[in-house]
C-alpha cells in the first residue's frame, strides 16, 4: 500500500491557500499591467508554478509506500564474552559458577526455544578478548562496548522484534548505552537486559596498580606507590612484600579499612646495580576468593650516578653551612658552591667556586641548583646568570631550589628571567620576610602527607606525626599565596592571609624541569635529637627528586629524557634529546634521528626538530600501539653520538575481575527501550514477555519530498529560468535592444522627458553642443524654414507639433549666405 501524505497543520495549511492565492493574482496583475504581452504571460505563469511548488513543499509532502513482512521477525539473543564474565559469582543448585558457564549453559539449553515458533533466533557474543593466537601487531584494548554491540544489531537485522541482553554491564568502553536505547524505541524492539552476577563484590583484597620510578640510584631510598583495594565487608590486615624472583626484598604491614581504596607506599634500598623484575604480593586471605590480583610485576633499572649540585648564597649562615654538609657527605651528590661575602672576596676552599658558571657549556653540567639569600647586586648574580638558570631548568631538565633568608635579597628577583619559575606570590612590602616569638611549624598539606619529598616513614600516618614533632622555626618569607600549577606541600602552623594559611613548601614544573620552595631557613634545627637522620634525609631525597628526570637515559655526548615515564598503549610519549659536540658544546644544528623497535619487530623512524634557546635540545614525540619492551635508538651521525635505551610500554586493564554487575546501565536501557530488566532467575518472564509482544509493524518507506536534496535542486533550477526570463524581457532593466517591445504610451513619456530636459537647456549651451556636432559630421547646417513651409492658420492644429516646430527654428543656426565675387 502506498500513497501521498502532508504533515502540517490545518491553519498552516490555510495560509499556504492564501499566500497561492496572492502569488497567481500577483502573477494575472503584471500581465494586466503589460498588456497581457505572450511573453510576460509566460513568464507570469512560471512564476505561479513555481509559487505552487513551494506551497506543496512546505506542506511537508511525503510519499508512503508499506511493506509486508512475509518472514518472521527476529530476536536476537546477545551475550557478553568479556573477561569480567569470568567472575565466579552466580550460584546454581548450590554451587558458584562463573558468569560465562551460567550463560553457555542456558544457551545449551535452549532457553528460547518457546520463541522459535514465532521468531528467527539470532545468538551472537560481543566484547570477545583478543585471542593470544592473533598475528597483529597492535595490541587491542580489552574492553566491553555495550552501545557498539546494540548499534550493530540495529543495522544487521530489519525486522526486530526484540532483542535478550545477557550480560553484567560492565561497559567500560564506547559512549553511554542509552543514546543507542532511544533507537529501539522508535524501532518499537525492547531489549531485556538479564543481569548476569551479583550487586555487591566477591570478598577480595587485590592490589590495583603500581607506581614505580623507571630508574633507582644505588644507595638511594626507592619508594614505590600502590593502590589496594579491600572488597571485604571488614577491615583486612595483611602483609605487602616486595619480590626479586623468590628473595623478599622488603616488606611490611597494611590494615585496608572495609570496602575502600588505599594508596601505601614501600620503601626499598637497593645494593645492586642492572636491570631488575620485581613483584609486589599481598598474602592471601583465607576466605578470599580471588588471588590472581594479588600481585603485580613491574621492572626497575638500578645505576649508579653522581648528581652533581651548585650551592649560591651570601652569607655563611646556619642554612646553607648544614645544608653544604648535608649534601658534601653524600656519596652519590658532588657539590659545587659559591658564596658571595658582603664587601669581601668570595668564599675559597674544597668545593668552592670563585664565580659563577657563566656559560650554557659550564652551568649545563648541574643537576640541581639551590638559590639561597642571594639575588641581582654588584658582587653578587648578574642578569645574564639568571638567564643561564632559566634555561638550565626549562630545556635541559634541571633542578631549581629557592631557599630567600633574612637579607631579603631574592626580591631583586621577582621581575627577572626567574620571575616565572617562583611557585609562590611573595610580598612585596616584607622581602625580609616575618620573624616570630613562637616557634611555628611546618604543617602537612593532604597533597604533601603523600609526597614522596616529604616522607620520612612509609606509613602515612606515623609520617604525619613525625612532621608534627620536628623541631620548628622562628622565621619564614613573607608569602601570599601560591601561583596557579603549582602545589602545596606544606603550610605555616600558625599564620593566616585572605587566601588560608601561608604555604611555605611549594613545588611546582617548568619547561622540562622542577622548582622548589622552602619558605624558611631553619631546616637544620630538625637535627636537635636526632642528628642528620631527618635533615639529611630530606635534602637527599629533594636531589634525587628533583635529577630525576635527567638521568633516564644518557652516554657520552648524549642525553634522552621521554615522559611519561611508564606509558600505556595509546599514550603519547615525548622525548627529548640533549646532544653536544665533539667539543662538549650544545649542538646548534644537525640532524637526530630515532628509530623505534616495537616487541614485534617492527621499526619505525622518528625525526626530532631543534628547540630554539641554544641548548642543543632536540624534541620528538610517538604513540606506542603494543604492550612490552621498546627498543629506543637515538643518532646524531653528525656528531658521532649514539644512545640506546628500553621503555617499558604497558597496557590498561579495564576489564577487571570480581566486580558487581552494573544494574543502573541495565535499567537505563530496559526503560528507554521500552524493556525489563530481570536476574539469572528470571529467564523465562524474558521469554514470556517476548510472545505476548504484538508483530511488527509492516516497513514503512517513505519519501520525503520536502527533506529530498534533488527536488530542491528542481526547484532551484526553475527559479533561475524565471530569472533569466526577466532579463531578457527587460524587467530587471532595460536594454537599448528592448525599447521597441516598451508600450507606447511609456515610449512617448521617455521621449517627451528627454525634450523638457533640452529646453531647460541654456540657448548658448545647446548652441555651442549643436555646432560641435556639425563639425564633427562635416555635415552642412540645416537652412531655416520657409515661411511657406509655415502651416495655414486655418488649418486643423497639432498644437505640440506646432510647439515642436517653433523650437526647432528657434535653436537652429541662421545659415549665412556664401561669400560673392
Amino acid at each position: 500500500m502506498s500513497g501521498w501524505m502532508i504533515a502540517t497543520s490545518f491553519p498552516v495549511l490555510l495560509l499556504g491557500i492564501a499566500v497561492w492565492v496572492f502569488g497567481v493574482w500577483l502573477a494575472w496583475s503584471n500581465w494586466k499591467r503589460h498588456q497581457f504581452r505572450s511573453m510576460i504571460g509566460f513568464l507570469e505563469g512560471w512564476r505561479a508554478v513555481i509559487i505552487t511548488l513551494l506551497i506543496i513543499t512546505l506542506m511537508k509532502p511525503e510519499r508512503v509506500r508499506q511493506i509486508e513482512r512475509t518472514e518472521k521477525p527476529s530476536v536476537v539473543i546477545l551475550h557478553d564474552a568479556s573477561t569480567s564474565m569470568t567472575t565466579s559469582d552466580v550460584v546454581v543448585s548450590n554451587q558458584v559458577v562463573s558468569r560465562r558457564d551460567w550463560v553457555r549453559d542456558v544457551l545449551t539449553n535452549e532457553f528460547y526455544a518457546p520463541l522459535a515458533a514465532g521468531a528467527q533466533i539470532e545468538i551472537h557474543d560481543f566484547a570477545q578478548p583478543p585471542s593470544a593466537k592473533e598475528t597483529s601487531p597492535v595490541t587491542a584494548i580489552e574492553g566491553t562496548d555495550l552501545s557498539l554491540a546494540l548499534e550493530n544489531v540495529l543495522q544487521q537485522f530489519e525486522d526486530l522484534k526484540g532483542v535478550i541482553l545477557l550480560t553484567d554491564g560492565d561497559w567500560n568502553l564506547g559512549v553511554p548505552p542509552i543514546g543507542v536505547a532511544t533507537q529501539y524505541r522508535d524501532r518499537e524492539a525492547p531489549v531485556f537486559p538479564v543481569a548476569v552476577g551479583r550487586q555487591t563484590p566477591l570478598p577480595d583484597i587485590a592490589i590495583d596498580s603500581v607506581d614505580a620510578p623507571a630508574y633507582g640510584l644505588l644507595g638511594e631510598q626507592i619508594s614505590i606507590l600502590v593502590r589496594l583495594r579491600n572488597d571485604f565487608p571488614r577491615e583486612v590486615v595483611t602483609k605487602l612484600q616486595l619480590f626479586d624472583g623468590e628473595t623478599v626484598l622488603t616488606e611490611r604491614d597494611v590494615r585496608i579499612p572495609a570496602e575502600t581504596v588505599l594508596q601505601k607506599a614501600i620503601v626499598w634500598g637497593p645494593k645492586e646495580t642492572g636491570e631488575r623484575n620485581l613483584t609486589l604480593r599481598l598474602d592471601e586471605e583465607t576466605d578470599e576468593l580471588l588471588s590472581d590480583n594479588n600481585e603485580r610485576s613491574f621492572q626497575i633499572s638500578l645505576r649508579m650516578e653522581t648528581l652533581k649540585v651548585l650551592v649560591v648564597d651570601s652569607k655563611p649562615r646556619w642554612e646553607y653551612r648544614y645544608l653544604r654538609n648535608a649534601l658534601a657527605r653524600d656519596p652519590g651528590v658532588q657539590m659545587n658552591c659559591l658564596l658571595f661575602h658582603p664587601g669581601l672576596a668570595t668564599g675559597v676552599g674544597r668545593h668552592y667556586l670563585s664565580t659563577f658558571p657563566g656559560s650554557k657549556e659550564q652551568i649545563s653540567i648541574y643537576d640541581v641548583i639551590f638559590l639561597g639569600d642571594v639575588g641581582v647586586a654588584q658582587n653578587q648574580l648578574k642578569e645574564s646568570d639568571l638567564e643561564l638558570i632559566r634555561g638550565l631548568v626549562e630545556q635541559q631538565a634541571s633542578g631549581l631550589i629557592f631557599m630567600p633568608g633574612r637579607s631579603g635579597h631574592q626580591k631583586t628577583l621577582l621581575n627577572g628571567p626567574l620571575a616565572d619559575l617562583i611557585p609562590v606570590i611573595l610580598d612585596p612590602q616584607r622581602p625580609k620576610g616575618i620573624a616570630l616569638q613562637n616557634e611555628s611549624q611546618l604543617m602537612l598539606s593532604n597533597l604533601g602527607k603523600g609526597h614522596w619529598l616529604t616522607r620520612f616513614d612509609s606509613e602515612a600516618q606515623k609520617n604525619d606525626e613525625l612532621w608534627r614533632q620536628l623541631p620548628g622555626f622562628f622565621w619564614s618569607a613573607a608569602v601570599e599565596k601560591s601561583r596557579p600549577g603549582s602545589e602545596v606541600l606544606a603550610v605555616h602552623s600558625t599564620i593566616r592571609n585572605s587566601w588560608g594559611r601561608i604555604p611555605l613548601l611549594v613545588t611546582r614544573s617548568f619547561g622540562s624541569g622542577k622548582v622548589l620552595f622552602m619558605g624558611t631557613d631553619n631546616a637544620w634545627r630538625w637535627r636537635r635529637g636526632v642528628e642528620d637522620k631527618y635533615h639529611y634525609r630530606f635534602w637527599s631525597q629533594v636531589v634525587r627528586w628533583m635529577a630525576h628526570q635527567r638521568h633516564l637515559s644518557e652516554t657520552d655526548g648524549i642525553r634522552l629524557t621521554y615522559t611519561p615515564e611508564a606509558p600505556e598503549t595509546g599514550n603519547t610519549v615525548n622525548l627529548q634529546a640533549t646532544v653536544l659536540d665533539a667539543s662538549g658544546y650544545p649542538a646548534q644544528r644537525g640532524n637526530v634521528i630515532a628509530n623505534v623497535t616495537t616487541p614485534s619487530g617492527r621499526s619505525e623512524r622518528i625525526e626530532f626538530s631543534l628547540l630554539e634557546g641554544g641548548w642543543g635540545v632536540f624534541t620528538a614525540s610517538f604513540n606506542p600501539q603494543e604492550k612490552g619492551q621498546h627498543l629506543i635508538t637515538v643518532r646524531a651521525e653528525e656528531y658521532g653520538r649514539k644512545l640506546e635505551t628500553e621503555l617499558q610500554v604497558t597496557q590498561p586493564i579495564i576489564e577487571k575481575i570480581g566486580q558487581p554487575i552494573n544494574r543502573q546501565a541495565l535499567q537505563e536501557i530496559a526503560s528507554v527501550s521500552r524493556g525489563q530488566l530481570v536476574g539469572a532467575e528470571g529467564l523465562a518472564n524474558v521469554v514470556s514477555a517476548l510472545q505476548t509482544l504484538p508483530e511488527p509493524k509492516p516497513r514503512e518507506i517513505r519519501l520525503r519530498l520536502w527533506a529530498n536534496p534533488w527536488w530542491g535542486g528542481f526547484l532551484l533550477g526553475l527559479l533561475t529560468i524565471y530569472w533569466i526570463g526577466r532579463k531578457l524581457v527587460g524587467l530587471v532593466w532595460p536594454h537599448p535592444r528592448h525599447k521597441k517591445d516598451q508600450p507606447p504610451q511609456k515610449r512617448l513619456a521617455v521621449k517627451e522627458g528627454k525634450e523638457r530636459a533640452a529646453r531647460k537647456t541654456p540657448p548658448r549651451l545647446r548652441q555651442a553642443a549643436l555646432d560641435s556636432r556639425l563639425r564633427s559630421a562635416a555635415v552642412p547646417a540645416t537652412p531655416s524654414l520657409p515661411e511657406s513651409a509655415a502651416p495655414e492658420t486655418n488649418a486643423p492644429c497639432d498644437k505640440p507639433a506646432v510647439r515642436r516646430a517653433k523650437d526647432a527654428r528657434s535653436s537652429a543656426p541662421t545659415a549665412r549666405a556664401p561669400d560673392r565675387e
